[in-house]
Protein backbone atom coordinates (compact mmCIF):
# COMPACT_ATOMS: atom_id res chain seq x y z
CA UNK A 1 0.00 0.00 0.00
CA UNK A 2 1.45 3.43 -0.91
CA UNK A 3 -0.90 5.47 1.65
CA UNK A 4 -1.84 5.40 4.67
CA UNK A 5 -5.50 5.03 4.22
CA UNK A 6 -6.81 1.97 1.86
CA UNK A 7 -9.60 2.02 -0.27
CA UNK A 8 -12.61 -0.78 0.05
CA UNK A 9 -11.01 -2.76 -2.76
CA UNK A 10 -7.65 -3.04 -1.58
CA UNK A 11 -9.22 -4.07 1.95
CA UNK A 12 -10.96 -6.82 0.05
CA UNK A 13 -7.50 -8.08 -1.33
CA UNK A 14 -6.17 -7.71 1.88
CA UNK A 15 -8.58 -9.65 3.81
CA UNK A 16 -9.60 -12.00 0.32
CA UNK A 17 -13.02 -11.21 0.98
CA UNK A 18 -15.53 -10.26 -1.77
CA UNK A 19 -15.67 -5.94 -1.62
CA UNK A 20 -19.40 -6.36 -1.22
CA UNK A 21 -18.79 -7.89 2.15
CA UNK A 22 -16.29 -5.22 2.85
CA UNK A 23 -19.19 -2.45 2.54
CA UNK A 24 -21.34 -4.72 4.56
CA UNK A 25 -18.96 -5.03 7.33
CA UNK A 26 -18.04 -1.73 6.72
CA UNK A 27 -21.58 -0.72 7.55
CA UNK A 28 -22.78 -2.80 9.94
CA UNK A 29 -19.46 -0.90 12.18
CA UNK A 30 -17.52 -4.45 12.40
CA UNK A 31 -14.69 -3.15 10.21
CA UNK A 32 -13.15 0.13 10.97
CA UNK A 33 -13.39 2.76 8.93
CA UNK A 34 -15.27 5.33 7.78
CA UNK A 35 -17.05 7.54 4.28
CA UNK A 36 -15.27 10.41 2.93
CA UNK A 37 -18.32 11.90 0.85
CA UNK A 38 -19.58 8.33 -0.74
CA UNK A 39 -16.17 6.58 -0.49
CA UNK A 40 -14.85 4.64 2.44
CA UNK A 41 -11.60 4.39 3.91
CA UNK A 42 -9.68 1.98 6.20
CA UNK A 43 -6.92 3.03 7.63
CA UNK A 44 -3.87 0.72 7.53
CA UNK A 45 -2.60 0.41 10.72
CA UNK A 46 -6.10 -0.03 12.16
CA UNK A 47 -6.87 -2.84 9.76
CA UNK A 48 -3.87 -4.69 10.82
CA UNK A 49 -4.39 -3.96 13.92
CA UNK A 50 -8.51 -5.09 13.99
CA UNK A 51 -6.88 -8.51 11.75
CA UNK A 52 -4.68 -9.02 14.79
CA UNK A 53 -6.87 -8.71 17.27
CA UNK A 54 -9.61 -11.32 16.11
CA UNK A 55 -7.02 -13.24 15.56
CA UNK A 56 -6.42 -13.11 19.28
CA UNK A 57 -10.25 -13.36 20.09
CA UNK A 58 -10.90 -16.10 17.45
CA UNK A 59 -8.25 -18.37 19.51
CA UNK A 60 -9.62 -17.59 22.80
CA UNK A 61 -13.06 -18.88 21.69
CA UNK A 62 -11.46 -22.00 20.29
CA UNK A 63 -9.34 -23.01 23.92
CA UNK A 64 -12.17 -21.62 25.85
CA UNK A 65 -14.67 -24.57 23.31
CA UNK A 66 -12.19 -27.28 23.67
CA UNK A 67 -11.75 -27.28 27.44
Amino acid sequence: MDSEFMTAEEVSKYLRIPQSTVYKLAQDKVLPGFKVGKHWRFRETTMKEWVRDNEMHSREVCENHSK
